[in-house]
């Protein structure tokens, strides 16, 4: 029995739909792609405000490392959430 050239795996077919370079907003209710420059150590969402921290694993491979929080109490502050939520 000859073997299909033309026939791919599972993973082979999600690689092509795969972004690299780019990252998500980690806002459950913004979710948007976001392109960091290369070498960046921060980026913040064009679409939410919200900023984060980010670590390269290669020269093309963003990974967010995690929020920056001066930026993100400010954005709560505005916003008035924090007085529903007292801590």
């Amino acid at each position: 029995m000859a073997i299909e050239s033309t026939k791919v795996s599972a993973s082979e077919t999600l690689t092509k739909t795969r972004s690299f370079g780019k990252i998500r907003c980690h806002n459950p209710s913004c979710m948007k792609r976001m392109e960091p420059t290369p070498g960046s150590k921060e980026i913040t969402c064009p679409t939410c405000g919200m900023a984060y921290r980010i670590y390269w694993l290669g020269p093309n491979l963003p990974r967010i490392r995690g929020p920056v929080w001066d930026v993100n109490r400010k954005l709560i502050e505005k916003s008035g959430s924090s007085k529903n939520n007292p801590q």
